[in-house]
């Protein structure tokens, strides 16, 4: 397993310098979509039962996304052979594993699968950005949510437990079913809570501000501690997600 030197790379998630801090030197790390990551994987928070991650906080900001608004931003998607919500704050998941949600009319946000680590995103946003360069994306333009969010994943039974202490908005699973979005205030900061769950895995992404993500990390891990939350590696995560 790599040491966190041999994975030094250009690119940094919001989140790297606390990651760094906790675990400076030690082994267990991995490049991931040009990014180094922790890629150990605590055995002791998945749940013997089902196989899936007991309550569990990870860092899935190495994974592509992107965002396309604008009137002809679902033509484009179409185009490109991504299946469309059929309203605002809604999501779905496509058949790589991939996701499009639906944040207004003309806005939609992709996110990458961990089938292929978001290469698909990541090649199609660099063929929108040679696009928007030579002016051939019409009345449609990207935004950089590599750069301005950063992308965390909440799971397990008490996911919504969790963020009921931080988050006004009922996010049981019972009013906030799969493929629903919320745009709203998580401990007095803007958020994006998509609720990702697939049959054997209860999952809510939050996109949050990359500047605020070093907020959010140790807020959510204090408020996981009720129900033994622990942070998990995307290798723990990926090894129990469908696609």
């Amino acid at each position: 397993m790599a040491t966190l030197e041999d994975t030094l790379t250009t690119k940094r998630t919001p989140l790297y310098h606390l990651h760094q801090a906790n675990q400076p030197n030690a082994t267990g790390w991995q490049h991931l979509g040009g990014y180094a990551i922790k890629a150990g994987q605590d055995e002791t928070q998945v749940e013997p039962t089902t196989g899936a991650p007991a309550c569990g906080l990870t860092d899935l900001s190495a994974l592509a996304r992107v965002g396309l608004r604008g009137k002809k931003a679902a033509t484009i998607l179409s185009e490109n052979h991504y299946q469309l919500p059929a309203a605002p704050n809604q999501a779905l998941r496509q058949e790589d594993g991939s996701l499009v949600a639906k944040l207004s009319a003309s806005e939609y946000l992709l996110l990458g699968s961990f089938a292929d680590d978001g290469e698909r995103i990541s090649r199609d946003e660099l063929a929108w950005q040679a696009a928007e360069r030579a002016h051939r994306l019409p009345d449609a333009y990207l935004l950089p949510r590599q750069d301005t969010h950063a992308w965390l994943a909440l799971t397990g039974a008490h996911a919504s437990d969790v963020m009921a202490k931080l988050c006004g908005v009922d996010l049981s699973p019972k009013a906030f079913a799969p493929g629903h979005v919320a745009q709203t205030s998580v401990a007095r900061a803007n958020a994006i809570i998509i609720n990702a769950s697939q049959a054997d895995l209860s999952c809510l992404y939050l996109l949050v501000d990359s500047a605020s993500a070093c907020y959010f990390w140790p807020i959510l891990l204090d408020a996981m501690q009720e129900f033994e939350g622990k942070e998990l590696s995307i290798m723990a995560l990926r090894h129990h997600h469908p696609a």
